[in-house]
């Protein structure tokens, strides 16, 4: 697929080494020549350097060939007008633009062909928001993900010692828990994929993640860790999009949430717009502040600033002065791994929260949604099963008749409001949601041929 990306940045960078390693001819156009020589030198990929908006720099790009364009730059109008140019002088069949303006995001009716015509809009800033909300929701979760509508989740947890299950085999879930249905998909022991079995036994340490309806989520999470009982107060520090977006949230629960800002005059702004939460001037990292207001007693805490350092500071100290669990936004990948070695709980990377909302549109066949998970290392996705017995190589087979590629994983099956998990006697039938676990995400292409449909079919 020949795809023009717009913007070299946090989000657009990432993106196409993704993309370039998955064999796509990719083409990024940003202003900053000195980005577009170091992206370069590290991918096969072709670079432009000019203003994503300009139609020559388009044509440069080879925007009449392409099949899709990324609008990824750092601003709105960008974005929206280089859409435009794509669809009205080349006719660019997919759009696809990174909006973070609330007023645009708020007036769907702007993006149509005779408006705006993006196809599809990403707002890395919402998808960071729904992503630590559900893990405030789970606590003890690592990573929380949603299929089929949020009907069906996949979540990654760390067993610890005082977990039902540590130490028992996995069969021995159906027997703890009557009643609820779940599989897990994988288990990651000191760095290393497991492919779970019913005999494998649970160590602690593991990093398990497993999938289940959604109202049953709290059941599995509960066998895998002591319970960690109800959050009851959240600190967020950065009253930026994020911040102010996850407050406002946090508003609609029973929770306490106190919100910190740096900016005085911002932190005015933040709190007219909010109901129920106590907006707080000051310095995330200042010990004081966080004594005043009880830090130790919050069960969470959430720095979201856009400074990564000033992050991981804020979340040591409050987790060294008792708070229970701290997530921390960190743009930087070579951050990640370092950072959950220092007691922070949970590191939030928002490209890879970003990227596979992305994905999802470059997948070949019908993929309905697509999650990075471990850092980029794998991906569970959402495929959509079509065809008949005769042109699917999946429908009409049971589970355990279907040929997958090693390390990937049917963890369940959304058939309409029907949540089934993947057990090996369910058949797979015509527009069935399949929701699978990819230990290796180098294993996509043969997944995508395993749900192509035949000509038959059509």
């Amino acid at each position: 697929m020949k795809i023009v990306i717009l913007g070299a940045g946090q989000v657009g960078s990432p993106v196409a080494e993704q993309l370039a390693l998955e064999g796509h001819d990719v083409t990024v156009v940003d202003q900053d020549g000195e980005r577009l020589s170091a992206l370069g030198e590290r991918l096969d990929i072709q670079t432009v350097a000019g203003q994503a908006a300009y139609p020559h720099i388009l044509e440069e790009a080879g925007m009449g060939a392409a099949d899709m364009v990324l609008a990824v730059t750092a601003t709105d109008e960008v974005n929206m007008v280089a859409c435009q140019m794509a669809e009205t002088l080349f006719h660019t069949p997919t759009k696809l633009a990174r909006l973070r303006a609330p007023e645009y995001l708020s007036h769907p009716e702007l993006f149509n062909r005779e408006a705006f015509p993006v196809d599809f809009i990403i707002s890395p800033e919402q998808v960071v928001t729904d992503s630590i909300h559900r893990l405030i929701e789970h606590p003890g979760s690592l990573q929380v993900v949603d299929f089929a509508g949020g009907r069906v989740r996949l979540v990654g947890v760390r067993a610890d010692a005082d977990g039902p299950l540590v130490g028992h085999q996995l069969q021995e879930l159906r027997h703890r828990m009557p009643g609820v249905d779940t599989r897990v998909a994988a288990i990651y022991r000191r760095g290393q994929a497991l492919i779970p079995e019913g005999q494998t036994v649970i160590e602690e340490g593991d990093e398990v993640f497993f999938i289940a309806a959604r109202e049953y989520i709290q059941s599995v999470l509960r066998t895998l860790r002591a319970v960690e009982g109800t959050v009851r107060g959240v600190v967020i520090v950065g009253g930026g999009k994020i911040g102010s977006s996850l407050a406002k949230a946090l508003e609609r629960t029973p929770v306490q949430v106190k919100l910190i800002d740096h900016n005085a005059s911002h932190a005015a702004k933040v709190a007219a717009g909010l109901k129920n939460t106590l907006v707080l001037h000051g310095d995330g990292a200042d010990e004081e502040l966080l004594r005043e207001e009880n830090i130790g007693d919050m069960n969470v805490f959430v720095a979201v600033t856009n400074d990564d350092e000033a992050n991981i500071l804020s979340s040591m100290l409050a987790k060294r002065m008792g708070v229970q669990r701290a997530v921390t936004l960190i743009n930087r990948g070579a951050y990640v791994d370092l950072v959950q070695q220092t007691g922070i709980d949970v590191a939030v990377s928002p490209h890879q929260a970003t990227i596979g909302r992305i994905l999802a549109h470059v997948r070949r066949g019908d993929v309905a949604m697509v999650h990075s998970l471990r850092r980029g290392a794998a991906e569970a996705l959402e495929v959509l099963a079509h065809g008949d017995a005769s042109t699917s190589r999946v429908i009409g087979k049971r589970l355990d008749e279907i040929r997958l590629p090693k390390g990937v994983t049917i963890g369940a099956i959304v058939r309409g409001d029907q949540v089934l998990i993947a057990h090996r006697h369910v058949v797979i039938e015509p527009e069935d949601h399949v929701i699978l676990f990819l230990v290796d995400k180098r294993k996509i292409v043969q997944v995508e041929k395993l749900f192509q449909v035949g000509l038959g079919f059509f």
